[in-house]
């Protein structure tokens, strides 16, 4: 994994853990860590992205709530 996507994936941690702060922190971990293993293709631009979105819907459905608003000034994926 290159730096810098491990660098986003670690903002992506910490987004997620703000916005649901009811989940374990291991099981955000778990959640991104797994998202991420899903990502194999060769282009790694939008990898962090798409594991927040898949880990953020995760969560709400095992949470049974909405997240909390996005507050930190990262975009929202639509």
């Amino acid at each position: 994994m290159e730096p810098s996507e491990a660098q986003a994936l670690a903002s992506v941690r910490s987004r997620l853990a703000a916005q649901f702060p009811d989940a374990a922190e291991e099981d955000v971990d778990s959640a991104v860590a797994a998202a991420h293993s899903q990502m194999t293709g060769p282009v790694r631009d939008y990898v962090p992205m798409l594991v927040e979105r898949l880990v953020r819907e995760r969560l709400t459905r095992q949470l049974g709530r909405h997240a909390l608003p996005i507050s930190d000034g990262a975009p929202r994926p639509s």
